[in-house]
Parts: C-alpha cells; sequence; structure tokens
C-alpha cells in the first residue's frame, strides 16, 4: 500500500543534474529470468548514465535465501549484455565499491543495523505472525491504518534479553516519528507522504539478514548512488527508503519511478501475456537492436517523431522529461514490426559473418520441426532451420511463430502434397503447365551442381521467364511444385535451400500429378 502520497502544493525544485557525476544502478532480484520491465529499467538508467557521463552500476539483491538461484543471476548477466547495456561497475567486472551482490555484505548491514539498536532508533519485536494477523484485523474493522501498534517498542531491556534468551523469534523494527515528509520524484514531481500510515517497519530478520528496504539503502548510501530510477512498482518503498535513511542521518538519493509495462488488459505484464523475459525474446528469434528500440518507445516520447534509433542516438534523445506517467502497453504486432526494420538492415551483416545468425531462432525452429516431423534427421533439421532463417524473418512475425511455422516452412522439411488444381495460371491448360514445368525442369538441370546457387537460378529461371508474354505462365507452377503452397518464398529462393536434386525430384513429381489428375482440370486462376 502506498501511505496515503499527494501532491503538495508549494513549490519544490530538484537539484540539478550535474554531468560526471552521476551514479545509477539497476538492482534485479535473482529469482527469476530478467523480466522485461527490468530490462526496460536498465535500459533507462543506462541511458541516464551514459547521457550525462555518469556510472552505471549493476548489483544483484539476493538476500532472499530460498528464493535466489545463481542461474537467474547468470540469466540477468547474459541478457543484459545480449541487450549491449554493459555496466561500468559490478557484478563479474568489480569497481571501487565491491562487493555487488548483497550475500556478500552482510557485514557491512549488521554495523547499521547495530547503530540502530545502540542509538534506540530501531527496536527488537517479538510478537507473532498470528498476533500481528490479529491486530491488522482489528484496526481493519475499526476502519484505521494499518500499522504496527508499536507494542514491543516499550519493552524493557530486562523484557527483551529475557525473550531473547527464550529463543523467541522476533525481528528488527525501525522507529518511525509521525511527520509529513516531501520528495521530488523526478518523472511525476514533488510528493507528500505521512509516516503516520507507515508504523514502525520491519528492516531486518534478525541482525545479520537485512530485509529488502535496510539492504538497499545501505547499498545505495555506501555505492554514492545520486539517482534511483524505477518503476512505480516501488514507489510504496520510497517512503520506507527515506525514513530509514533519515534514521540513519545519511542522505537520500533522487528519485524517479517509471510507468510499468502492461498487457492489453492493462495489467502487469507476464507471461500470460506471452513473452514476459528478455530470454523468451531471445528464443523467438528477435534481434536485440529491435528489442531495445521497442522497450525505449514504452513509457517514453522521443521529442520528435522518429521510431528507429540506434543505442548512441537513443542516449543523445534520451531526457527523464519524456518519460510518461501512465502505463505503457505491451504490443508483440510493433516489436515484430521494429524486428523487420532492424533484420533488414543487418541481413548483409548476418551474410557476410555466419556468426551473427540468430541462434536462438534456429533452435526453436529446429524444435518446432522435431514436433511435427518425426522421421527426418535432427542434423539435416537443425541445417534446415539454418538455411531458412532470414526467409522467416522476413515472412513470419515472431509472434506467430509456434503457430504457422509448419505451415508457412513445413515444405522445407519434406515432399509437399501438390494439388493439380494450384499448378493452373489464368488460362492455362493441362498441356500448358506439363511443358512449363518440362521446359524449367531442362534448364535447371544443366546447372551444374557446384553452381547450384540462387543468384545464378534466379538468372536462369527469370531469363526464360521473361520470353513469355507472362512470367507467371513460368514461376506459378515451379512455386507450386517445389512448395505446394500458393504463398512462398520466391521459387528461386525454395530452389537455392532444397538443392538441385532435390528441386528437380519435385518438379517431376508435379508432372506426374498433372499425368493422374490433370486431364479434367480446368484454369483456376
Amino acid at each position: 500500500m502506498i501511505p496515503h502520497l499527494t501532491q503538495p502544493q508549494k513549490i519544490f525544485i530538484p537539484p540539478p543534474i550535474l554531468p560526471g557525476k552521476i551514479r545509477v544502478r539497476i538492482a534485479p532480484s535473482p529469482t527469476g529470468a530478467l523480466h522485461l520491465g527490468t530490462a526496460r529499467s536498465a535500459l533507462f538508467n543506462y541511458l541516464f548514465a551514459k547521457k550525462y557521463q555518469g556510472v552505471f552500476i549493476l548489483r544483484i539483491e539476493d538476500t532472499d535465501v530460498e528464493r535466489s538461484d545463481p542461474k537467474f543471476e547468470k540469466d540477468i548477466v547474459e541478457g543484459l549484455q545480449w541487450l549491449g547495456l554493459g555496466w561500468d561497475e559490478g557484478v563479474r567486472i568489480g569497481g571501487e565499491y565491491a562487493p555487488y551482490r548483497q550475500s556478500e555484505r552482510i557485514y557491512i548491514y549488521t554495523k547499521y543495523l547495530d547503530r540502530l539498536l545502540k542509538e534506540e532508533k530501531a527496536y527488537w519485536c517479538f510478537c507473532t505472525p498470528n498476533e500481528l494477523a490479529k491486530e491488522r484485523l482489528k484496526q481493519k474493522k475499526a476502519g484505521l491504518a494499518i500499522r504496527y501498534s508499536r507494542k514491543c517498542a516499550v519493552l524493557s531491556s530486562a523484557e527483551i534479553k529475557k525473550h531473547r534468551s527464550e529463543g523467541k523469534s522476533s525481528i528488527l523494527r525501525l522507529r518511525i516519528p509521525d511527520k509529513e515528509t516531501t520528495f521530488y520524484d523526478l518523472i511525476r514531481g514533488p510528493i507528500t507522504f505521512h509516516t503516520n500510515l507507515l508504523g514502525d517497519i520491519a528492516i531486518a530478520k534478525n541482525i545479520s539478514t537485512p530485509l529488502y528496504n535496510f539492504a538497499a539503502v545501505i547499498d545505495d548510501y555506501e555505492m554514492a548512488i545520486t539517482h534511483i530510477l524505477r518503476g512505480e512498482d516501488h514507489i510504496a518503498n520510497t517512503p520506507k527508503q527515506i525514513a530509514i535513511a533519515e534514521a540513519l542521518e545519511i542522505q537520500s538519493p533522487q528519485f524517479g519511478h517509471f510507468p510499468l509495462i502492461l498487457g492489453k488488459d492493462r495489467t502487469k505484464l507476464s507471461k500470460r501475456h506471452g513473452a514476459a523475459s528478455v530470454q523468451d525474446l531471445r528464443n523467438l528469434g528477435y534481434l536485440p537492436e529491435a528489442v531495445i528500440n521497442f522497450l525505449a518507445l514504452l513509457g517514453w516520447n522521443p521529442k520528435d517523431n522518429r521510431e528507429i534509433f540506434s543505442l548512441d542516438e537513443l542516449i543523445e534523445a534520451f531526457s527523464l522529461e519524456g518519460i510518461q506517467h501512465g502505463g505503457a502497453i505491451w504490443g508483440q504486432e510493433k516489436l515484430d514490426w521494429f524486428n523487420t526494420q532492424f533484420m533488414r538492415h543487418s541481413e548483409k551483416r548476418w551474410l557476410n559473418d555466419r556468426k551473427s545468425l540468430p541462434n536462438e531462432l534456429i533452435e526453436y525452429m529446429t524444435s518446432l520441426v522435431k514436433k511435427a516431423v518425426v522421421k527426418e534427421d535432427p542434423t539435416f533439421i537443425r541445417k534446415r532451420c539454418s538455411d531458412i532463417v532470414y526467409l522467416v524473418l522476413e515472412r513470419l512475425p515472431l509472434s506467430n511463430l509456434e503457430k504457422d511455422f509448419m505451415s508457412e516452412f513445413g515444405f522445407f522439411f519434406g515432399l509437399p502434397q501438390i494439388k493439380s488444381e494450384l499448378l493452373f495460371w489464368k488460362n492455362m491448360n493441362v498441356a500448358d503447365i506439363r511443358q512449363a514445368l518440362k521446359d524449367i525442369f531442362i534448364i535447371l538441370e544443366k546447372i551444374p551442381a557446384e553452381e547450384w546457387e540462387i543468384k545464378i537460378i534466379r538468372k536462369m529461371i527469370f531469363h526464360h521467364a521473361e520470353k513469355t508474354n507472362d512470367r507467371g505462365r513460368i514461376l506459378w507452377p515451379l512455386r507450386i511444385a517445389l512448395s505446394g503452397q500458393q504463398k512462398s518464398p520466391g521459387p528461386h529462393e525454395i530452389a537455392s535451400i532444397l538443392g538441385k536434386e532435390e528441386t528437380l525430384t519435385r518438379i517431376k513429381k508435379a508432372i506426374t500429378v498433372l499425368k493422374e489428375n490433370g486431364k479434367n482440370e480446368k484454369p483456376m486462376r
């Protein structure tokens, strides 16, 4: 619950942004894959830091021992690297304020917790979960704010010693004075909150196990963080973190809160909306440049009408003033559009550097084929998927890949079923179609196997087709013979991938189909 945040009437002017002095961080918890919302927060922090010649830090908040998993830290690190969001300090690379993993900083938190206890700004609370639940229920029925009653705040040192010697379960709470405080949100403007609605918040399970808000405040202070830029779901944490900082008499960073990324039903983006993590998009074969561009425009508006940005252009254009307040709606179709744009720009680079192939997409395509085609050799399937990956990126939205891949590209993995009626083009009859296929068979058969490549195939096919008054008389029946489909890549593209032997086999099969079933067929086009 956000503790009664309001917009104050007084004018509040934020301190200026000083180039070269900015230190920002992204601090994900390794309890799941790198969420797209976290990735966008990382992007905005990265852009802000680079624009003002600042430092971008990656910190891992793994104090939740039960849920934290090294495999998720690995996913976070690899996801940020894939997006091109390199950090200047942090896990894996170190820095002046190391360590950058909270589980390795316990001794630091203990020092500050001890200090608060000695100054009587924190106290031990021995209330059981059942007692606290009853207390909250009573407050709710009375229409009161839900806050801790401070029952344990008045325990004597003797009572505390007795409870602890008995091994009674306890937590540490912070004494929070009742007052009104204002902080300036760099995105939303000045916000006022009332601490009397906070209660004395829990800050640690014990002297060596801090809770999230306490550890975050200490880390931000120790690492000299100047700006905390994060999702609006953290607004409720801001008053608590400010209260902790004030108790320790340390300066809070400046805060700014982005709108959440929402699904079309306007709830927080999750798996049920489709892809929810960076790895999901990697598996589907999206380009990192497309994902970065798309995430940047989810909740941020440039001053002009541009939609396509390089990372350097985003750094130059980015400003906190351009970040909107309302939730940003995830649109898979727009991401597909971005991917198509960047794919066209990147295709030449891919063709020149096979190492740049989108391997995640190839692996995903391979898995789809294996589910549908049982008999084929796995090595052949993967190679064929590698051969057609550019055609897939060009013709099929990646959001439709699982549903449409085999129906659109299945003919690359087995002989298509050819319906003789599809072979007809306009006013051509059976004899015309048969002759067209025989002619193109002879032409393609003459191409030496070692010269079987797309440029030569296209030249031979189109040179022959241009001799007719209508190229469709050659290209259409050849397309159907090779793919069995009315919509497919160009016949020269298909032939170059199938290889000479398979191409000629399919043409012969189409001629046979005409002989068997085509006597009474009439033109369909």
